[in-house]
């Protein structure tokens, strides 16, 4: 039951039996079955499924409420019993990429330390290519980071997925359909990360990709938080990544303007030394995926 539900959750999230798969690292098929057997179960219909989409029925927000509330008190009885003789260093040292350091891992941290409140933590935020190094010299013993080199001397394990979309003021009312195409995309005000940043680095690669010779760069800051106070007080643009703009979205600062057919995606990984093994890393990495987004 309490997989049915978590997939039941995720599903919520995305409102895409794929994307809930992708993030699951199951079948597409499986997230049906599960879904199915729970409308079976609770003879209600969570989900109306559409040609190329699906949305939650009225029963089914009111199923979420109860979900919500159901994983929550699974998670405090994991915590409280299955885990509860785990024993760990003083300290862990890791690395992180700068988008998770800011928006994702701090909450985990925070979470991880109520439970082993013994356990310090020193958590190195850089550019994917500088953990990866650090890794490699055995400065730290794992990070997360965004992208996959194809080094045999580490070893990626896939995170989570993230989406780079195109945002700007709550107030700019330029593009009334809240939607553009790559040609207005090239016209734009830019504001955009410095050399160096994994962000950039994707989105060069997805400029390149889509025959995009540059951007209207405006203005260069070396922060995803410095850019967000920027369009604060501006009617610009930028990429930047979804987990970095969540509160924003629902405080009414930012919002989004779709690329017309296009979609900016990347993944981030767990990485370690090829071979490295460490019963401390792997719990840790299970506790991170468990966590991350409740």
């Amino acid at each position: 039951m309490k997989t049915k539900l978590h997939i039941f959750k995720i599903v919520a999230k995305h409102l895409s039996f794929t994307k809930a798969a992708e993030q699951l690292y199951i079948s597409q098929p499986a997230i049906s079955k599960a879904i199915k057997n729970l409308e079976q179960e609770y003879k209600t219909t969570l989900f109306i499924r559409k040609t190329n989409s699906i949305e939650m029925t009225k029963e089914g927000k009111s199923f979420l409420i109860y979900v919500n509330k159901i994983l929550a008190i699974y998670s405090e009885m994991d915590e409280q019993f299955l885990h509860k003789k785990e024993t760990f260093p003083k300290l862990i040292n890791f690395g992180v990429s700068t988008t998770l350091s800011n928006y994702i891992i701090p909450k985990i941290i925070a979470k991880f330390r109520v439970q082993f409140p013994e356990t310090n933590f020193n958590i190195i935020s850089n550019n994917s290519e500088n953990i990866e190094n650090l890794i490699l010299n055995q400065e730290i013993d794992f990070g997360i980071t965004e992208g996959s080199i194809s080094n045999p001397k580490l070893q990626f394990e896939k995170f989570i997925k993230d989406e780079i979309v195109l945002v700007t003021n709550v107030n700019n009312n330029s593009f009334k359909k809240g939607s553009i195409d790559i040609e207005k995309l090239q016209r734009i005000p830019m504001i955009e990360r410095e050399k160096g940043s994994g962000t950039k680095v994707i989105i060069n690669k997805f400029l390149l990709e889509n025959n995009i010779k540059k951007l209207n760069v405006a203005v260069t800051l070396n922060s995803t938080e410095a850019i967000k106070n920027y369009l604060y007080n501006s009617d610009d643009y930028a990429l930047l990544s979804i987990s970095a703009i969540t509160e924003d979205l629902l405080n009414n600062k930012l919002k989004i303007i779709d690329i017309k057919d296009l979609s900016i995606e990347r993944w981030f990984y767990f990485v370690k030394r090829t071979g490295y093994l460490s019963n401390t890393v792997e719990y840790f990495e299970k506790y991170i995926r468990l966590n991350y987004n409740f």
